[in-house]
C-alpha cells in the first residue's frame, strides 16, 4: 500500500540497520516515544488505499526513524510475473523521518500522526522486534493484500509488545473485505472493478473487528478508540494524542468523471438489446458482434481462470464469476465464425435462408442454458459480483437467444 524505493541499495539498507542498532543503545538511556504514522491515498493503483509506517523517536535529542514495512522493488527479476502469482516478496526498512514526510509532502498526500501511550519497556520491546526485522534474513516476507501487508505487519508487532491487550471500541456493524476495500475505491470505479472481477466469496466473509483492521485508516480509526487492559484489569487509552503532520493538497482527480464500468456495461446491454430486435425481425444476424463479445469474456475468463488455478492469492480461488467469464466462448470463436461464414451455393445472396444458414450452432445453446442457469441462481449465490456482471450475463445471453429464436424460426 505504499510504493517503492527502487534505489535503495544493501549497502544503505545496511547503514539504516546499523543506524537502527545506535537508536536502541542510545533508546536504553532516553525515553522513547511511538507513533503511528497513517499517510492518505496516492494516485497509484497500489497507493489508493493509503499507507501505514511506525515512527519512534527518542525523546532524548537523538535518532528519528520510520519503520517501513510497505518497500517493494517494480525493477527486481519477473517483478510482476510474481505478484500476478501471488508470489510478490515485501521487506521493512528504517529511513530517517524526515525523509520519510517530505516524499508524502512531495505528492499533495497529509500524514496523520497518533502518539502511543506504551511504558519504556513496552516501547524497548517495540524497538527490538523492529531491529530485528531489519536483520537481513528477515526483513522480507511474503505480502498478501488482506493478511500480511504495510498495515497488519504494523498492527501484529504493536499487538506483540504491549504487556496488556488491545481492547477495540464495540462495532454496530461487521463488515467484509470487500465492503471496507470500496469505501476507498468509491472515486476509482475501474480500480473497484478489478477488485470485484478478482476477488472470490472468501472476500465476502463478515470480519471479526480485529481482522478488519488490514486497511491504514481502518487501523487509525480503531486504535484512536481502542484501550489496553494491563494485567490488573487496569485500562488506558492507546492513542494519547492524533495530529495532522501535513495540510492535504489540491483534491486529487477522480475517475467518475470518466465513462464508468456500469455505465459500459448498460450500454452493452442496451446495444444487445437493439441488435437482436433488428435480427429477428429482418432475419439477419451480425455475427461480427458475437465474435466481439465472445472474444472479450473470453479475454477476461483467461484472466480469471488463471488466478482461480495458479494464483497464491487469497480470496482468488473462490470466484462464482468463473461461470460467466471463463476462456469457452474464446475456444469458440473459430466454430461459431466458420458456421456463420458457411452458405448454400445454389441459393442466391439474398435468401432468407442463405442469410441464416450459419445459425445452427451448438456454442449458442449451451451458452443459453448456462447463463439462464446462472442468472436463475444469482440472487442466492453467495458473493458480491461486480457491477458489471449483471449486465454483461443479460447481454451475452441475448445474444445466444438471438440466434436461437432466428434458427427456430427458419
Amino acid at each position: 500500500m505504499r510504493g517503492t524505493y527502487s534505489f535503495l541499495k544493501p549497502i544503505l539498507l545496511l547503514a539504516f540497520c546499523l543506524w537502527g542498532l545506535g537508536l536502541r543503545a542510545q533508546g536504553e538511556g532516553d525515553s522513547l516515544e511511538v507513533s503511528l504514522l497513517t499517510c492518505s491515498p496516492g494516485e497509484e493503483v497500489y497507493s489508493l488505499y493509503g499507507h501505514t509506517a511506525l515512527r519512534v523517536r527518542s525523546q532524548g535529542g537523538g535518532e528519528d526513524v520510520v519503520f517501513n514495512y510497505g518497500v517493494f522493488d517494480f525493477r527486481s527479476p519477473h517483478f510482476v510475473w510474481r505478484f500476478i502469482l501471488g508470489r510478490c516478496d515485501y521487506m521493512v526498512t528504517a529511513v530517517p523521518y524526515d525523509y520519510f514526510l517530505s516524499g508524502y509532502l512531495e505528492r499533495g498526500s497529509y500524514v496523520l500522526e497518533q502518539t502511543l501511550s506504551l511504558s519504556p519497556q513496552e516501547a524497548q520491546r517495540l524497538l527490538a522486534a523492529l531491529l530485528d526485522n531489519l536483520r537481513p534474513e528477515r526483513r522480507t516476507y511474503r505480502y498478501n493484500y488482506l493478511t500480511e501487508n504495510c498495515t497488519t505487519k504494523v498492527r501484529d508487532i504493536l499487538a506483540a509488545s504491549l504487556d496488556g491487550q488491545i481492547v477495540l471500541s464495540p462495532e454496530t456493524e461487521r463488515k467484509t473485505y470487500r465492503g471496507l476495500m470500496h469505501e476507498w475505491t468509491v472515486d476509482h470505479p475501474w480500480a473497484r472493478l478489478g477488485d470485484d472481477l478478482l476477488l472470490g466469496s472468501e472476500c465476502d466473509t463478515l470480519l471479526t473487528p480485529w481482522a478488519s483492521l488490514f486497511l491504514p485508516f481502518r487501523l487509525a480509526q480503531g486504535l484512536e478508540g481502542a484501550r489496553v487492559q494491563d494485567a490488573d484489569g487496569s485500562l488506558r487509552p492507546l492513542v494519547v494524542e492524533t495530529r495532522t503532520l501535513s495540510s492535504p493538497s489540491a483534491p486529487r482527480p477522480s475517475e467518475s468523471r470518466c465513462v464508468t464500468p456500469l455505465v459500459a456495461s448498460w450500454l452493452f446491454l442496451a446495444l444487445c438489446l437493439v441488435v437482436g430486435a433488428v435480427e429477428v425481425l429482418t432475419r439477419r444476424q451480425w455475427w461480427w458482434l458475437d465474435i466481439l463479445v465472445m472474444t472479450g469474456i473470453g479475454l477476461a475468463g483467461c484472466l480469471l481462470c488463471f488466478m482461480f488455478f495458479f494464483s497464491q492469492h487469497p480470496t482468488v480461488d473462490s470466484n462464482w464469476q468463473i461461470w460467466l467469464f471463463n476462456p469457452l466462448p474464446l475456444l469458440c470463436v473459430p466454430w461459431v465464425v466458420a458456421q456463420a461464414l458457411r452458405r448454400r451455393p445454389s441459393e442466391p445472396e439474398s435468401s432468407p435462408n442463405k442469410q441464416l444458414r450459419g445459425t445452427k450452432c451448438l456454442y449458442h445453446w449451451l451458452n443459453t442454458v448456462i447463463l439462464a442457469a446462472f442468472l436463475l441462481f444469482f440472487p442466492w449465490i453467495p458473493q458480491h459480483f461486480s457491477e458489471i456482471t449483471l449486465p454483461l450475463a443479460l447481454g451475452s445471453l441475448l445474444r445466444s437467444l438471438s440466434y436461437t429464436i432466428s434458427y427456430t424460426r427458419r
